[in-house]
């Protein structure tokens, strides 16, 4: 007896409208590995349809005040929360997470976010009016951007579209956002929230694959391209955006370093940076997956992640006591494993390296030591839950390690001593150090990389200002 799939459908200019050929896939439950409803395959005549309704909308978003705009958004935020369980029920079946975490950990920054966005709204700040030229005043406008079209990923489909959107619509621009294909249940539920809201074009989801995505890059109308996914990804759209000079904002891949010192509460720092490499199954460009320990508590150190590993549970999203649900897809699975099959003679799996049952894209919790600094698992995001453990000898040799990769995302430091975490601060090739904790964001923070994890920042009034464009305006007073 077949189950019939719930069909889910663009949002474009206030309506929800199947793809113009009406082509759809399949979306998977990845807890399950089964099917459970359609969405959109979106070709060249729905991204021509979003992009026309997101520019029509445009000058009236734009010339809306920024208390407006504000109100916009907090209405939005407040229905967040009044739906909050629509939401998580998308977001689990999106991804297989844990329910009661989706509900704890995704919910309320992503409530707070909005609203921290639409205050930030009536914030804009520039260089102070004045007569910079003798007879002439200057004035510096902030202006948004125009359409953009923005990409979110499957690892946080539900949250990292509101760093997407949220920022967007405060600053005035509308926007064409495109979720992964394996993810879009969440996005869908979203828009229709959002659209009860805004003004029809202010804000339109089209679902596709990556050929979706790379048709809105590519499309002539936006004047902004913002990705967060893989370090591929991201360089395809910076070329595809080079072409008419679109602005562009990535947020890509990470393998964030914890540096350890020998000075560290050990059992305190397993069991948080167990927990932040872990949660999501890894799946999180931030995750603490590179650990670096000082060589004269390496091996007591590996003993206790190995011990915490073990005590660490996947399974169903109902299931209260897992730490975190499956990989997203087949593809990822395959992905982890491989790096586990690969690994070279001197590297051992002191836990876990292996699937979970064969229901489900389920992978253990696993720790992996010996590795070497050109090894692949410590040079090549596994995004998944594996964390390795190599030893270094002093200082430099830490930091040496620890910049020593493509990625420039995230790390911490784990040290007792002030002095040194300050120094480790500078030299670590981040665009964050957190020190003796891993993983907390917050809305009035940065969040954003450097070298092959991208450029632009996501979250605080940076990440706003990415959204906007600015403007010299000089008058004469005579």
């Amino acid at each position: 007896m077949s189950t019939e799939l719930r069909r889910l459908r663009n949002y474009i200019d206030g309506e929800f409208r199947d793809a113009a050929d009406g082509r759809t896939t399949d979306v998977v439950n990845p807890a399950t590995g089964e099917a459970y409803a359609t969405a959109p395959l979106s070709g060249q005549a729905d991204v021509d349809a979003a992009m026309e309704a997101a520019a029509r909308a445009f000058p009236a978003w734009r010339d809306a005040t920024p208390a407006e705009r504000q109100r916009a958004l907090l209405k939005i935020a407040d229905a967040f929360e009044e739906r909050a369980e629509e939401l998580i029920a998308a977001e689990v079946e999106n991804t297989g997470k844990p329910t009661g975490l989706t509900r704890s950990e995704e919910i309320p920054p992503m409530v707070d976010q909005i609203r921290f966005f639409a205050g930030a709204a009536r914030m804009l700040e520039g260089r102070s009016a004045g007569e910079y030229m003798e007879g002439m005043t200057s004035i510096i406008r902030r202006e948004p951007i125009g359409v953009c079209a923005q990409v979110a990923p499957w690892n946080y489909p539900m949250m990292m579209a509101v760093w997407k959107f949220a920022p967007a619509l405060a600053a005035g621009n509308t926007v064409v956002l495109k979720p992964s294909d394996t993810t879009p249940a969440s996005s869908v539920l979203i828009a229709e929230i959002i659209g009860s809201v805004l003004p029809k074009g202010v804000f339109n989801v089209i679902c596709g694959d990556r050929d979706t995505g790379r048709l809105m890059v590519e499309h002539e109308t936006p004047a902004m391209a913002s990705i967060t996914g893989s370090v591929r990804a991201g360089m395809s759209v910076a070329e595809s955006a080079s072409k008419d000079l679109k602005r562009v904002h990535l947020e890509l891949g990470g393998k964030a370093p914890v540096v350890v010192f020998e000075d560290t509460d050990i059992a305190k720092a397993v069991e948080d940076i167990s927990v932040a490499g872990f949660f999501n199954a890894g799946q999180d460009c931030t995750a603490a997956c590179r650990v670096l320990v000082h060589e004269s508590i390496h091996d007591e150190f590996v003993a206790a992640l190995a011990k915490a590993a073990e005590e660490t549970k996947t399974g169903q999203p109902d299931d209260e006591d897992v730490l975190y649900g499956p990989l997203n897809n087949p593809n990822q699975l395959k992905q982890v494993e491989g790096f586990i099959e690969r690994l070279p003679a001197h590297a051992r799996v002191e836990a876990g390296g292996k699937r979970v049952g064969d229901k489900g894209y389920f992978f253990a919790p696993t720790v992996v030591s010996g590795v070497k600094q050109d090894d692949e698992i410590i040079q090549k995001e596994v995004f998944g839950p594996v964390i390795t453990v190599q030893s270094f000898t002093d200082e430099d040799q830490a930091v040496e390690f620890a910049n020593g990769v493509e990625y420039a995302l995230a790390s911490s430091v784990w040290t007792k001593d002030h002095a040194r975490a300050m120094r480790m601060s500078k030299k670590m090739d981040f665009g964050c150090v957190w020190i003796n904790t891993h993983i907390p964001l917050v809305a009035e923070m940065p969040h954003g990389g450097f070298k092959k994890s991208g450029y632009g920042k996501d979250l605080s009034a940076y990440g706003f200002e990415d959204y906007t464009r600015i403007k010299h305006v000089m008058t004469s007073l005579g």
